[in-house]
């Protein structure tokens, strides 16, 4: 609202001062800047979110591989662990089986 008064009192003054010629070229003049600050805007903004659009799928992508990293840390885990238990079995076998002969 800011810019529309302070558009209308330059056109306000250039006709005071100078006739309606320069009041006409002010107000075009206001116009244009006017239009070029909400096209800035506009641009401004489309930028910002095709930064934040890249931010976005860069975060998503360093998660995506930090699961992936995740996930075969806990398979190795798991599959170490499963081999313990298949050891302490059999273990657990041949000593049953020695305990059982004497």
């Amino acid at each position: 609202m800011t810019d529309r008064n302070s558009l209308a009192q330059e056109v306000g003054a250039a006709f005071r001062d100078h006739g309606l010629t320069a009041a006409i070229t002010a107000l075009i003049g206001g116009t244009i800047a006017l239009l070029a600050s909400v096209a800035r805007k506009a641009f401004t903004n489309d930028a910002m979110l095709a930064r934040l659009d890249r931010e976005l799928l860069t975060e998503r992508n360093r998660i995506e591989r930090q699961r992936a990293e995740d996930r075969k840390t806990d398979a190795d885990r798991l599959a170490r662990i499963e081999a313990d238990i298949h050891a302490m079995r059999a273990l657990m076998f041949e000593a049953f089986q020695r305990g059982g002969g004497d």
